[in-house]
């Protein structure tokens, strides 16, 4: 695959960071503006983090090694038809991505979707939270960023990691770290247990994920013990 990747659906195309130079004046502006966020913000430490180091340790390395592309869509108000469109191509784009140096890279990539001119932010987090669940069954993640997003940080509840100066939907790949943010659903703790300890048997899996998400006043069943054959197997 090249440096650019075309969704079949929607027909956007998203651009690799490194490789903008016969991009359209509009997209390079878009892609500088993502460029002197992430160099001044993301890729620096923050007092209202609540821990040390950069506010995303992985963006550093991901644009060092080239592995971050980039797509805009310019409307003010894109037709939800088409936004869908463009986010199950970025679905079926997402692991055909160029890995860079190997596959120890892969984890770095990521599929970023600007719409720098829209102003009603309600169409991105509808679809973050429509298509969420997809993503995290491919073992990827899928966020929302914009101006003012309220959705508060791990170490810091009064910190916003997601408040943005664009709006954007970023895919990107699931990593351990990712735990907190899987808890709220089962169908999503199970596919984070799933991809990170992929020998469980699936009924094991299947308790740990209840007891992790479960509420106090919640009944999640017992261990129980399986045949031999099942026990071994790790099919959902």
């Amino acid at each position: 695959m090249s440096e650019r990747v075309i969704g079949p659906r929607s027909g956007l195309q998203w651009v690799s960071l490194g490789d903008t130079g016969s991009s359209c004046p509009a997209a390079r502006s878009t892609v500088a503006a993502f460029r002197s966020w992430a160099d001044s913000y993301l890729t620096q430490p923050s007092d209202e983090l609540g821990r040390d180091g950069p506010v995303c340790p992985y963006v550093k390395p991901s644009l060092r090694r080239d592995l971050m592309w980039l797509a805009q869509v310019p409307a003010a108000e894109p037709r939800p038809m088409w936004v869908r469109a463009i986010i199950r191509d970025a679905l079926e784009l997402y692991p055909e991505l160029p890995t860079g140096n190997g596959s120890s890279s892969s984890v770095l990539r990521a599929l970023i979707t600007v719409f720098p001119n829209l102003h009603d932010y309600t169409l991105i987090d509808e679809m973050h939270q429509e298509f969420k669940s997809n993503f995290v069954e491919r073992g990827a993640m899928f966020g929302q960023f914009y101006p003012g997003c309220a959705q508060p940080g791990l170490w810091n509840k009064d910190f916003r990691p997601l408040d943005a100066p664009l709006p954007m939907l970023v895919v990107r790949s699931m990593m351990t770290t990712d735990f907190p943010f899987l808890l709220d659903r089962p169908e999503w703790a199970d596919a984070y247990v799933r991809k990170f300890a992929p020998t469980l048997p699936a009924h094991v899996r299947s308790v740990m994920v209840g007891r992790l998400t479960s509420r106090p006043a919640s009944w999640v069943p017992a261990y129980e013990a399986r045949p031999a054959d099942e026990s071994c197997s790790t099919s959902s």
